[in-house]
């Protein structure tokens, strides 16, 4: 069999990787793409690396034993487990694969089950040929460093990651949120090399990812932050984790879990604090653990318990807990409800109110989201600011590009509504109708009512004509009255009615 021996281009990579998905069209759905891809994708890589490093150590050391020492890999490969020993395989082709997931999983304690769980050996779903077909189209290409640099594989998963959730579409919303309102969100947070970020609803990592490529855009060293994220969802906590290692990072720590139920990021008794928070979490989760926060050993319920078929504030609540004091910043995504429902949601944001938390609303257009035509918004939320502060209003509702099946913010939408972040913190100058910065006071008077309507609205453009059109308006209408009355007429003629 041919292999490329020279180094791939990126969209070469992204085709050949796409490519991929097409082999199991059918038999897989669309929604499950990414549970049978992303750890044959990871298998590769990690094979492919490790032969490289192989090859390095024999050409210094010039002895086998040597070269296979666990020091001289970043991920050991055991015997039996190898990409070689699974394209061998003639039947059973599931089984071999699973092996060798096992026991890479086995040999490296920090990738205990990061290939998911997937059937590989039902063969009804995905038949020897099948599956075979499927790993000689990734044999085909080398995946080591020194043919793919980690900043390119890492960029042709995301590419994978989007192109899935456009397939899947609606399914999708539970694991990926577009890139361009992570880069706003990420922008307004701006983390710095040396801060802590943590994502208590993860999915694949894109949040956790872009407060890297931020760093890098600024100049720093993003291998400084360190990243932690949970996740409920088995498989999507699995391509998480590999998001983070084929982007090159180490320092990071993905777990498993229910957040609301039972965070797993904690120092002793208590929550553990960070300096950015970040997330999309699910919209409106109904089963969120209402009878668990009553007595919340964290804390998370003193501003009061979030209703209990509508998780929204629960997510605000755990984000809040789980920031620093002073440099703590946070940044989520939530329904506009939020901004305005009553009852038990209006007395835990009167509270953030109360102690000047909330710095910023951000409203985005609708449809942007996957699974969701509703708009949603981005809170902003920091714990080194005085009670009762101004909160900044922006209505950004009509920055996107409007799309047939679901309207898209670009890169360069979601830096304009950063710029205007930015300005209005550096100079509280207001733009008409699309910011304003609110005083405690007014929204005292509005009952804490968030509604982005009742403080920044576009004004009402008056409609100006010109005499010249004004009376050829009026000569149209007459004519068109004149008509009216003929047609009237010869209509009271007919029924025989004297005029």
């Amino acid at each position: 069999m041919n292999v490329k021996k020279s180094k791939l281009s990126l969209s070469d990579l992204e085709r050949h990787l796409w490519e991929a998905a097409h082999i199991i069209t059918g038999p897989i759905d669309a929604s499950d793409y990414k549970t049978y891809i992303f750890p044959i994708l990871f298998f590769k890589r990690v094979c492919d690396v490790y032969d490289e490093e192989f090859k390095e150590g024999m050409e210094f050391y010039g002895d086998e034993e040597m070269a296979k020492a666990p020091e001289q890999h970043r991920i050991e490969v055991p015997e039996g487990c190898h990409w070689n020993d699974v394209i061998a395989a003639t039947k059973d082709v599931g089984k071999a694969l699973k092996a060798a997931f096992l026991g890479i999983e086995k040999t490296n304690d920090r990738l205990y089950g990061i290939f998911g769980d997937a059937p590989w050996t039902n063969k009804e779903r995905l038949p020897d040929h099948l599956l075979l077909q499927l790993l000689n189209h990734f044999n085909k290409i080398k995946l080591g460093v020194g043919h793919v640099r980690d900043d390119d594989m890492g960029r042709a998963y995301e590419y994978l990651i989007k192109r899935f959730a456009d397939k899947a579409n609606k399914k999708a919303g539970e694991f990926y949120t577009p890139r361009s309102i992570v880069r706003l969100m990420v922008n307004v947070l701006d983390p710095q090399p040396g801060e802590t970020v943590y994502d208590p609803a993860c999915g694949t990592g894109g949040m956790l990812l872009e407060t890297v490529h931020h760093v890098r855009e600024q100049g720093g060293d993003p291998r400084l932050l360190k990243l932690k994220g949970q996740e409920k969802n088995l498989t999507t906590e699995a391509i998480a984790r590999m998001n983070l290692y084929l982007h090159g990072m180490e320092d990071f720590e993905i777990r498993r879990g229910d957040t609301l139920r039972d965070p797993k990021f904690l120092t002793y008794d208590r929550l553990e604090q960070f300096d950015c928070v970040i997330a999309n979490p699910p919209f409106s989760l109904k089963e969120w653990g209402h009878e668990k926060w009553s007595s919340d050993p964290f804390n998370r319920h003193t501003f009061g318990l979030a209703p209990k078929t509508n998780g929204d504030f629960a997510w605000v609540m755990h984000m809040f807990t789980s920031m620093k004091e002073g440099s703590g910043r946070m940044a989520v995504v939530l329904p506009h409800g939020v901004l305005f429902r009553s009852g038990a949601e209006a007395k835990i944001r009167k509270k953030l109110l109360d102690l000047g938390a909330i710095e910023a609303v951000i409203g985005l257009a609708g449809n942007l989201f996957y699974g969701t035509g509703i708009p949603a918004s981005i809170l902003v939320l920091r714990k080194s600011v005085k009670a009762k502060s101004p909160v900044l209003f922006i209505n950004a509702e009509e920055i996107y590009t409007k799309g047939r099946a679901q309207n898209t913010m670009t890169t360069g939408q979601a830096d304009e509504i950063y710029q205007l972040y930015k300005k209005q913190k550096q100079s509280s100058f207001e733009e008409e109708g699309v910011t304003r910065w609110v005083e405690y006071a007014e929204l005292k008077e509005n009952d804490f009512n968030l509604n982005i309507a009742r403080y920044v609205q576009k004004p009402l453009e008056e409609e100006k004509i010109t005499v010249e059109e004004a009376l050829r308006d009026f000569k149209a209408k007459l004519a068109e009255l004149e008509t009216a009355e003929n047609e009237l007429e010869l209509l009271l003629e007919r029924e025989g009615f004297e005029l």
